[in-house]
């Protein structure tokens, strides 16, 4: 070993050292503010905007050689496992394990908190609803298929708040018992993410039945038993169901990404760099959707989604949901939903919450 080399390995043990020391006097800081809480009778440990506000700043002060995704997530890792010592959260997600849905839980909460997975997504509202989950987390709409109508339809009838977003960048992977693709006969996957990857199949496997289920996760689990079928779904259910993988990154689309939203009971207060959704009903009248939308357009606001669904009250009748820059609390959005209250029969603030860092 050369001494340059012998010299900044040293160099690498004592900063080492000096970054688990920081880490533990940061954990006891935790620990003390846990105790705090306590004493004030303040049961609120998890702040969606505190966490949101540190993880911007570590973006804008990163100057590499890591890149912004990666020393952010080892950030948010560093606050899961403090927040943990705090109090250990239970996340409720799409199940089964290994959904792209998880991998959103742990992307946004960090590996320290306890996920939960449901079969339907109504099932993650009642959980977090009852109380048997501290959080959900649920996919809203993705940039190759669109909305993820269930998931709205939920917020009609649920008392919960959007807490959070999270966008996660969707890779695909064709997965098997078998270890060639001439072997496959049949297809499973979630009718997403067959979707998603229709020019693909078409191109590499034309003839090949596909079937849809109700998840990936779910398809990468049954193909387990069948060396002729094939799952497309992320990788680390190859990993969780002890499958081959066949073919890498086979979405149609190289910038395809998933939206989730962060569900709880509890508002979030300003973070500085906010979202605000809404549910909005109206009349079916002339000139009912610029009544709407005008408000939001004399008051200087940002809407970046629209989207109307059923309202199941009667036949032709509609509800918007709308999702706009800012926060509730900012006087432009309390002026402009104090104009729109008068123009629509029905005004819902779903949430304010953190604009998605990464």
């Amino acid at each position: 070993m050369s001494d340059e080399l012998k010299k900044m390995r040293e160099r690498i043990d004592a900063l080492d050292e000096q970054i688990q020391a920081l880490i533990s006097e940061r954990a006891r800081l935790a620990q003390q503010i846990a105790q705090a809480k306590q004493n004030s009778n303040d049961v609120t440990f998890y702040r969606a905007e505190r966490e949101a506000e540190v993880l911007r700043k570590v973006k804008a002060r990163n100057q590499g050689p890591l890149s912004d995704e990666e020393i952010t997530r080892l950030f948010r890792e560093v606050m899961s496992v403090c927040l943990a010592l705090e109090q250990r959260m239970t996340i409720a997600f799409l199940g089964p394990e290994g959904t792209f849905t998880q991998a959103a839980a742990l992307k946004h909460f960090g590996h320290s908190v306890k996920t939960l997975p449901l079969a339907a997504i109504k099932d993650v509202f009642r959980e977090v609803e009852s109380g048997g989950a501290s959080y959900g987390v649920v996919p809203v709409e993705n940039s190759t298929e669109g909305v993820i109508n269930h998931t709205l339809d939920q917020f009609m009838n649920s008392p919960l708040k959007i807490c959070g977003e999270v966008e996660l960048r969707i890779h695909h992977y064709l997965m098997s018992k078998s270890t060639s693709l001439k072997d496959i006969r049949r297809v499973f996957s979630h009718r997403q993410s067959l979707a998603q990857c229709r020019e693909w199949l078409e191109t590499h496997l034309r003839d090949i039945e596909q079937l849809e289920v109700s998840s990936n996760a779910e398809a990468a689990k049954m193909v387990t038993k069948d060396s002729h079928a094939a799952a497309i779904a992320g990788e680390a259910a190859a990993d969780l169901y002890g499958l081959n993988i066949l073919e890498t990154n086979i979405e149609d689309e190289p910038d395809n990404t998933t939206r989730f939203l962060v569900i709880g009971k509890r508002a979030t207060p300003r973070s500085g760099v906010d979202k605000t959704s809404l549910l909005v009903s109206t009349h079916n009248k002339p000139g009912a959707l610029y009544g709407i939308l005008e408000p939001l357009s004399r008051n200087a606001i940002s809407m970046t989604r629209i989207e109307s669904r059923p309202s199941r009250r009667a036949m032709w009748d509609y509800v918007f949901f709308i999702d706009i820059e800012g926060h509730v609390d900012d006087p432009n959005i309390t002026q402009a939903l104090a104009e729109l209250g008068k123009a629509a029969s029905v005004v819902k603030v779903l949430g304010s919450y953190p604009k998605a860092v990464l």
